[in-house]
C-alpha cells in the first residue's frame, strides 16, 4: 500500500483513496474525513458564555462528578458536551489516557511525581495536577520511550 500526500493551497482539499476492494479501514477513512471540519478547535461552556477552546492549549480532558470538562493553559475548566469517549476519539493522538476518567495532552506535560504510596501524579504546565492510574502509566511510559 501506498501514501501520497500533496499540500497545495491554491486547490480545493479532495481525499482520493484506491483501493481494490471496500474493507473495514475504507469505512474508518471515510468516516474520519467526513467527519474533520477543518479546524482543531472545540466549542466548551461556562455558566454564562460559549467558548472555543483550540486543541493545543487544553491540558487536560476530565471527568467531575458525571460531567466533562477541559483544562486549559490558563488554568481554567470549561464544560464540554461531548462524553470522555467521544473526545478521545475526536482528539489529536498526542493526548493520552492516564486514568479512567482523563485524558492529558502529552505536550502540555510538565513531569510526573511519584507519591509515597506508590501512586504517580502528573503535573502540567499550568500547575493542574491529576493521579496517573497503574495501568495506564505502563502504557504511558512505553509511549514516551519511544520519542
Amino acid at each position: 500500500m501506498n501514501f501520497r500526500l500533496v499540500i497545495d493551497k491554491s486547490k480545493d482539499e479532495e481525499v482520493v483513496a484506491t483501493v481494490h476492494e471496500k474493507s473495514d479501514l475504507t469505512d474508518k477513512i471515510e468516516e474520519l474525513v467526513m467527519q474533520y471540519d477543518g479546524s482543531d478547535k472545540i466549542t466548551a461552556y461556562t455558566e454564562d458564555d460559549i467558548k472555543v477552546l483550540k486543541i493545543p492549549e487544553i491540558e487536560c480532558i476530565t471527568v467531575i462528578e458525571g460531567k466533562t470538562y477541559a483544562v486549559c493553559s490558563s488554568g481554567e475548566q470549561f464544560r464540554l458536551k461531548q462524553r470522555l469517549y467521544e473526545m478521545e476519539d475526536l482528539l489529536p493522538e498526542c493526548f493520552i489516557k492516564i486514568n479512567k476518567s482523563s485524558l492529558a495532552n502529552q505536550s502540555r506535560i510538565e513531569r510526573f511525581t511519584g507519591m509515597y504510596t506508590g501512586a504517580v501524579n502528573v503535573i502540567f504546565k499550568s500547575g493542574y495536577t491529576e493521579y496517573v492510574s497503574r495501568r495506564c502509566f505502563a502504557e504511558i511510559k512505553r509511549r514516551l520511550s519511544v520519542k
